[in-house]
This record gives structure tokens, C-alpha cells and sequence, in this order.
């Protein structure tokens, strides 16, 4: 009987660890970025599928401080950028593949979801999927809906003394491609690199008098363009769109060589433990009505199909301005920068800064 009754219990304790293993796996525990998963959508995917989510907010640098020191453990779903994953993962080994077969791929721009996969990719295994995404390009006042333009208008006597742009990477890597070269390519050869920055140096040089007013802010970016003393800018495509909203006639424009792209990923930590519950998330945030309502939380498009024609009809209608079809194929994504390219990159901004 002693031995009945210590079966009995044993056998009780092992249902009930069971069950309590089976309640901690149907978790979805997400780092993300704010904005990334509202609310209303999480409520609305815990009623559907019974899974509850847990949101941790967080930014490249703490993603990856955090799945480096748990070795890839403590969450199920993380969101690095694109160009953040492949030099973590070879280093310090925090995520493991994605199994795309998982995913409802028709969901996703295609451009984004080959642009994704190849800057991820490592060997045979992709390790990263598309979210969120944002470019650089130009804002200008006036009709943006005439004609084309180019980084090198910046320098052009039309805008003399009404031009804004931020002395970082992007200044550098836009003008590089309005010049027809191709940076990204140049990457990993620092030689090739520091010419063809050295010549986008001599250009911005000898157009600096069309400067206004190096922005070092969105806000200020933003204030330069509304009060009309600056009519074109290199800038990012929500503040563009805000002004769009906000006047009419500003709004944000992919140059005719590629607006400069980022995308914030799905991927997954190395020592996750409910894949499936992740795959089911990344499924159910790209449907076009869920993915409109990250936009207007976080401000920024997802790599949704069709998302667009749900979001708030003033951004709607700025974005369908801004992109269509052509110049989204055409967005340059940034891949991982490789070491000490950032060094040249200072050295060239420095002397900009420092020509008269």
C-alpha cells in the first residue's frame, strides 16, 4: 500500500510539473523595441491563440549585452537591425536559424524579405526576417510629386543656402551612390572605400555654401524645414511624412539612386524555448490590418504586403507619395559595417566639417 501511495504521488508530481512546463512554454517572451508590439494587437493575440506575451522594450546595444551574457537565453523572439546579426551570432554564437518554411512568406515585401535574408545569411541558414523598416532620403518643399531627384541636388544653385543635411555615414553613402558608385560593395575592400569617399569628400566640400545648417536632430530638422529656411534636406521618411501631414507641400521623396534603408528584424535567441510561439507572433503581426497598427504605434512601415492602404489616410497618402513599387526594389539596405570603416568615415566627416 506504501508503495501504491508513493506511485500514486510520484505519478501526481509528474502531471503536475507537466502541466506547469506545458503553461511556462505557451509564453512568448519578446524583446522589442517600443512601439513594436502595442497593446491592442498583444490582447488581441493572446485572445486568438491562448499564448501569453511578455514585452521586454530594449535597442540593438541591450539586445545583444543581454543574449550575450545569457549565451542566447531569456527570450523567445528578439529584434535586432539587419546589420547587427551576422557579426553577433559569428562572435558570440546568441541566435540559432530560421526555419522560413514556418513563416506565411506571401506576408512580406518581397525586396525586403530577399534583403533581409541575404544580409543575415550565414552559410546555408538565414538567421533574420523583416519587421519594421525606415530610410533616408530627401524631404523637399514644393510639389514632390513632379519630376525626380537626387542627393546631388543638394549641391545644386536652386537650393543654394537652403540646404540641411546631417554630417554622418548616411550623407556620405547617399552622395557616394548619386555619383554612381556603389559604397556597399566597397565595403570590404578599405582602399577602394576611402577613394570613393574622398571623392564624395571633395563634392560636399566645394558645395558647402549651400548649406544652411548641419541638423544634428530630427526636431531641429524638422523646424528648419517648417519655418521655410531650409527647402531641401537629407532626412528620414517619418519626418517627412509629419510634415506632409502637418503642411501639405513638404513631404519625404526616394532619390532617384535609392533611398538608404534599415530594417528592424525577427530573429531568434539561440536558447529560446517556444519556437513555435514565435513563428505564430511573427505570422500574426505581417497581416496587413495588424502591421497597420504598428505603424501608427511605432511611426514607421512594416515589411507587411498591402499594410499601407490601412494606416491613418494622411500617411497613407504621404507614403504612397514617397514610394511606389520602383523606388522600394530600389532602397539600398545596409549590411553590416565591417570593421574600421568607421574610422575613415570620422576622418572624411572631420575635414568636411573643417573646410571653409
Amino acid at each position: 500500500m506504501i508503495k501504491r501511495n508513493g506511485w500514486v504521488l510520484s505519478a501526481l508530481f509528474t502531471g503536475l510539473l507537466s502541466a506547469g512546463l506545458s503553461a511556462q512554454a505557451e509564453e512568448l517572451r519578446l524583446l522589442t523595441w517600443g512601439g513594436y508590439a502595442p497593446q491592442d494587437v498583444v490582447d488581441q493575440f493572446e485572445k486568438e491563440t491562448g499564448i501569453k506575451v511578455k514585452v521586454t522594450k530594449s535597442n540593438n546595444e541591450d539586445m545583444i549585452s543581454r543574449l550575450r551574457a545569457t549565451r542566447g537565453a531569456g527570450f523567445d523572439l528578439v529584434q535586432p537591425s539587419q546589420d547587427r546579426i551576422v557579426s553577433a551570432q559569428k562572435e558570440y554564437r546568441i541566435y540559432k536559424p530560421m526555419d522560413l518554411s514556418k513563416l506565411d512568406q506571401k506576408r512580406f515585401i518581397t525586396s525586403m524579405l530577399d534583403a533581409t535574408s541575404n544580409s543575415t545569411r550565414i552559410d546555408d541558414d538565414v538567421y533574420g526576417v523583416p519587421h519594421v523598416w525606415g530610410t533616408s532620403g530627401l524631404i523637399v518643399s514644393g510639389d514632390s510629386t513632379q519630376g525626380s531627384y537626387s542627393f546631388n541636388d543638394l549641391c545644386s544653385d536652386d537650393y543654394k543656402g537652403k540646404v540641411s543635411y546631417r554630417l554622418k555615414r548616411p550623407t556620405l553613402i547617399g552622395f557616394a551612390f548619386a555619383m554612381g558608385e556603389d559604397p556597399f560593395a566597397a565595403y570590404n575592400d578599405e582602399k577602394k572605400y576611402a577613394e570613393i569617399l574622398v571623392r564624395v569628400e571633395q563634392k560636399l566640400v566645394q558645395c558647402k555654401s549651400n548649406v544652411k545648417a548641419y541638423w544634428t536632430g530630427g526636431d531641429a530638422l524638422i523646424n528648419l524645414l517648417r519655418s521655410g529656411e531650409v527647402t531641401l534636406a537629407m532626412g528620414w521618411d517619418a519626418g517627412g511624412w509629419k510634415l506632409h501631414k502637418e503642411t501639405g507641400n513638404i513631404n519625404f521623396v526616394a532619390p532617384e539612386s535609392g533611398a538608404l534603408g534599415w530594417i528592424d528584424t525577427f530573429a531568434l535567441p539561440a536558447k529560446g524555448r517556444n519556437d513555435e510561439a514565435a513563428y505564430q507572433w511573427i505570422n500574426f503581426v505581417m497581416q496587413p490590418e495588424i502591421a497597420a497598427r504598428i505603424t501608427s504605434a511605432a511611426g514607421n512601415f512594416t515589411a507587411a504586403v498591402d499594410a499601407e492602404n490601412f494606416v491613418d489616410k494622411a500617411l497613407s497618402n504621404s507614403y504612397k507619395i514617397s514610394f511606389n513599387q520602383q523606388a522600394i526594389d530600389n532602397i539600398k539596405w545596409y549590411p553590416p559595417v565591417p570593421a574600421g570603416l568607421e574610422t575613415i568615415e570620422g576622418q572624411v566627416l572631420d575635414r568636411i566639417k573643417a573646410a571653409r
